[in-house]
């Protein structure tokens, strides 16, 4: 039995997780739902929730997308068909209608596509696919909502009644509008409504005059409306209708509600399987938005990290389109406990926290954004101390408060459990609190339990170094800068870099030398080793970095230029090929040029004729005999390779050209203007006289008028002789 304690999952801030898979739910129940979601208790339960939302996040990916699962929640409408003699309402049968047609959707879907969806399917398969519950309500409810006029033989006929004394009391209440108006009795408006009844807007002086009920006044008390007599009795005859219409209504509800109470398992049922794929969407979702994937479970009791990314922290910094640094991690028999050691603020914690978090988000049924290569495996417990945990409520100093949590996990850790500790032994007197936290340590260690921690703490790194299931880790530090490169790195402990992180933050050099002092030499000596080595590894790792991007410049750079080669090559060999097709015919040229003078001087057609026939038998015996198809292939080639040419020959001959265009039309030095000089614009004909020149703008007189022009438009045409 898996059991992850509540304090766990606050430390590692499981909570947000589900408050933000929960913002993508469609339904309110779906939000609520998710924001209970915790560990499985058992393996079973566990992979048959992976495996739904895994098949979930396939289908975003092809292009047999599940169908729409948003519903109104029907939660009252259960309610009241648990009570006897309750009637549903119109809306309330929608919304089940609504619900039953999704649902079949979605059934139907999933079994139609169970090769795609084998889990979702099998999850689906005890919903019952029914159309009896949409047949009746569509029976007696019309697509606005209201209740059908043949939902009864008594409502029709009530309807039918309603509609002939809404025309008597229409044509009642014309005649008397038409009669008082023709008498002068009516304000300008004529009628107005109240009460959802016509009434005349009598003028307050001839309300004696009409007959009828008085239904009310204006505010300044000029109109008063009145219902015609002849109208009241229609109107008592159509309240009377509405009221049976309004009991019959009522009775068909009354009807259709009992027909739904035999169905009320299956509505539950409805409700709780939308739900369900709703919280499994919203988990899909998530995945999709940070690349999780359903990792392999291995055989043995070992886990392995790739490229594991912290949820919270990447799609932060995905919002804010920062870098986020992914770590490798493994623990297994042979590497059970990992201390992580290093100066602050380089990603200890961030590791470890990314390594509890993904471990209970899978637990909890959650794809998690790693290398597809990672494997995985499940602990029945997951205990944590994370954080500054001193308790105001309980008066505990944070050392005290950690001791309480020591005895927890002393009382809980075996070989199921993963242990997370940061910043373990801190809070009390280094050497005896030091002394202690290597106890548990090996405690821990002796139970077989696997586990992650971050300490300054030397005597844990000596132990790490020394047991041989227990690993040192540290995170890289650049050695100039000693900014963290975020990347953690097995086997070597981390130095705390105390005094050279003192000196980059300004502290003085004499007060350093100082501290030093105070400190036992082995201890500086030894940290100063640490610190030497994980500098070396920083430079190393570097300098691997630059080599391995360098190989793959490379690699790029000999693939292009053996492809630039190949595509030469080939070029090189249509040249040639056309080279000797035009060797060919200027050697045939001259032959025949050289017939055709002997046959100048001599006149000797039969001569003439044989060697003709001598040079086409001579060129037919090199020919191979081919079919038209290929002649025509070869004849295209040759088109081609011949446009090629011309087409660079002619690039050649415009680039030469243009060439000496330039070299001829070298731009003229503009000439300097000057009052009376002849100007025209550079893009106009007629010619003027520059009258005044002012700054960068010249006055021109062209006669009949003036203007003022830039001097940069204007051009000479004849200078002003002096």
């Amino acid at each position: 039995m898996i059991h992850i304690h509540e304090k766990t999952l606050q430390d590692l801030e499981f909570q947000t997780v589900l408050q933000q898979i929960s913002e993508l739910c469609v339904t309110p129940l779906g939000h609520e739902k998710t924001l209970q979601i915790s560990p499985y208790k058992t393996r079973e339960a566990l992979e048959v929730a992976l495996n739904l939302t895994n098949e979930y996040v396939s289908s975003f990916y092809n292009d047999n997308r599940i169908p729409n699962h948003g519903f109104d929640s029907i939660t009252k409408e259960i309610k009241l068909l648990n009570i006897e003699n309750t009637f549903l309402e119109v809306h309330g049968l929608k919304k089940i209608v609504a619900m039953s047609i999704s649902v079949n959707a979605i059934v139907t879907f999933l079994n139609k596509f169970e090769e795609y969806y084998p889990n979702l399917n099998q999850f689906a398969s005890h919903i019952e696919v029914t159309k009896i519950l949409i047949e009746k309500v569509d029976g007696i409810v019309d697509r606005f909502g209201d209740i059908k006029d043949n939902a009864s033989n008594l409502l029709f006929d009530l309807r039918q009644s309603i509609n002939k004394i809404k025309g008597k009391i229409n044509s009642s209440f014309s005649s008397a509008l038409n009669m008082y108006h023709n008498l002068e009795y009516l304000d300008d408006i004529r009628e107005s409504v109240v009460d959802n009844k016509r009434v005349l807007a009598v003028k307050a002086m001839y309300r004696r005059k009409v007959k009828g009920a008085i239904m009310g006044g204006s505010k300044t008390g000029s109109i008063v409306y009145i219902e015609p007599e002849t109208t009241l009795q229609y109107s008592r005859e159509l309240n009377n209708l509405e009221y049976e219409e309004g009991e019959e209504v009522i009775r068909i509800l009354k009807d259709v509600t009992d027909f739904m109470r035999p169905f009320l398992p299956l509505l539950k049922d409805y409700q709780s399987f939308l739900i369900d794929i709703d919280v499994i969407s919203a988990k899909a979702k998530y995945a999709k938005s940070m690349n999780g994937i359903l990792p392999e479970f291995s055989e043995d009791r070992s886990m392995s990290l790739r490229d594991a990314y912290h949820p919270l922290l990447y799609l932060n910094n995905l919002e804010k389109k920062e870098k986020t640094f992914p770590q490798t991690i493994e623990l297994k028999q042979d590497s059970r406990i990992i201390v992580i050691s290093g100066p602050n603020a380089g990603g200890k914690s961030i590791t470890l926290k990314t390594v509890g978090l993904l471990q209970v988000m899978l637990q909890s049924g959650m794809l998690i954004p790693v290398h597809e290569r990672s494997k995985v495996c499940l602990f029945d417990r997951i205990l944590s101390d994370i954080g500054d945990n001193q308790s105001i409520e309980n008066h505990l100093s944070t050392y005290s408060y950690r001791l309480k949590q020591m005895n927890y996990f002393l009382k809980k850790c075996n070989k199921n459990t993963l242990f997370l500790i940061d910043e373990f032994g801190t809070g009390s007197d280094p050497e005896l609190g030091g002394a202690l936290a290597e106890t548990f340590l090996e405690e821990f260690y002796h139970r077989e339990a696997y586990g992650i921690i971050t300490t300054h703490y030397s005597n844990l790194k000596i132990l790490a170094n020394e047991l041989p299931f227990m690993l040192n880790a540290n995170m890289l530090f650049d050695e100039r800068s000693l900014e963290p490169l975020f990347k953690l790195v097995i086997g070597q402990a981390g130095s705390s870099f105390t005094f050279e992180v003192a000196q980059k933050n300004g502290i003085p050099y004499s007060l350093i030398n100082r501290a030093k002092k105070k400190i036992e030499r082995s201890k500086v000596r030894f940290d100063a080793t640490i610190a030497k080595l994980q500098k070396e590894r920083s430079r190393l790792e570097k300098t691997g970095q630059s080599l391995k991007q360098n190989e793959k410049k490379k690699l790029e750079e000999a693939d292009k230029l053996e492809e630039i080669n190949a595509k030469i090559q080939k070029k090189l060999e249509s040249y040639q090929e056309l080279y000797d097709s035009n060797q060919r015919l200027i050697y045939l040229g001259q032959k025949v040029n050289d017939i055709a003078e002997k046959y100048f001087d001599n006149k000797q057609k039969k001569a003439l004729m044989g060697e003709l026939f001598k040079v086409v038998q001579i060129e037919n015996s090199k020919r191979k005999k081919v079919s038209a198809k290929a002649k025509k292939a070869i004849k295209a080639k040759e088109t081609q390779v011949k446009q090629e040419a011309e087409k660079k020959v002619e690039v050649i001959r415009k680039k030469k050209k243009i060439a000496k265009q330039k070299a001829i039309e070298a731009p003229k030095p503009k000439a300097t203007l000057r009052l009376g000089d002849r100007v025209r614009m550079f893009d106009g004909r007629a010619i003027g006289t520059i009258d005044k020149i002012e700054k960068n703008k010249a006055v021109v007189n062209y006669g009949i008028f003036t203007t003022n022009v830039s001097l940069e438009q204007l051009e000479l045409v004849e200078a002003v002789k002096k």
